[in-house]
């Protein structure tokens, strides 16, 4: 009863946190789709991909039980058909709270079709690609799997598609550890 109680009030806080902080503007989902542009691990997908889904914030956060929450639109080429929300909660050690932007690339009209098909998941054991400035890494922040290796100079990263889909992170603050289960739900209106 107590763990109920604990993570409806994390995730409240965090959705209410995400609602009137004003952390997504308008043209939030432009800058954000810059910020992955100028990777050059995630350039090629721009070029290549059926479609994408952006999420400009998503914050997560939890005490032993935690929850992560974004909203987000989806992109069939360069137009936005549709918005998404995505949802996350997790059972297991963890502490501490992070916000970061994601990108969801979709390889052709079937990826898109699953994730646009009202609600789409993704298993507990799937990652992402991390861009940051500092490093290009495998993490875990549930996404599609994709393999790189630690960025800088010289350094060659991979990152390809699995199931159709591709995701990468970036990590804007926050600071959370965490050994958690579970995978991120999403929720799709067409426009």
């Amino acid at each position: 009863m107590m763990k109920t109680f604990r993570f409806f009030s994390v995730l409240g806080l965090m959705v209410l946190l995400l609602n009137f902080s004003g952390l997504t503007y308008a043209d939030s989902y432009s800058n954000t789709i810059e910020v992955f542009k100028k990777s050059p691990v995630a350039q090629p997908f721009f070029k290549n991909a059926y479609g994408y889904a952006v999420f400009p914030t998503i914050g997560k956060g939890g005490i032993g039980i935690g929850g992560a929450y974004g909203k987000g639109q989806v992109y069939q080429g360069a137009k936005v058909t549709g918005m998404s929300k995505l949802f996350k909660a997790t059972i297991g050690f963890q502490l501490g709270g992070q916000s970061f932007s994601e990108i969801i690339f979709f390889k052709d009209k079937r990826a898109y079709d699953d994730f646009t098909s009202g609600n789409f998941e993704f298993d507990a054991a799937a990652s992402a690609v991390a861009i940051t400035a500092s490093a290009e890494a495998k993490t875990g922040t549930e996404g599609t799997k994709a393999s790189a290796g630690a960025g800088g100079p010289g350094v060659h990263t991979k990152a390809k598609y699995k199931k159709g889909m591709a995701v990468f992170v970036h990590i804007k603050g926050g600071l959370m550890y965490e050994a958690a289960i579970g995978g991120q739900k999403f929720s799709f209106q067409a426009m």
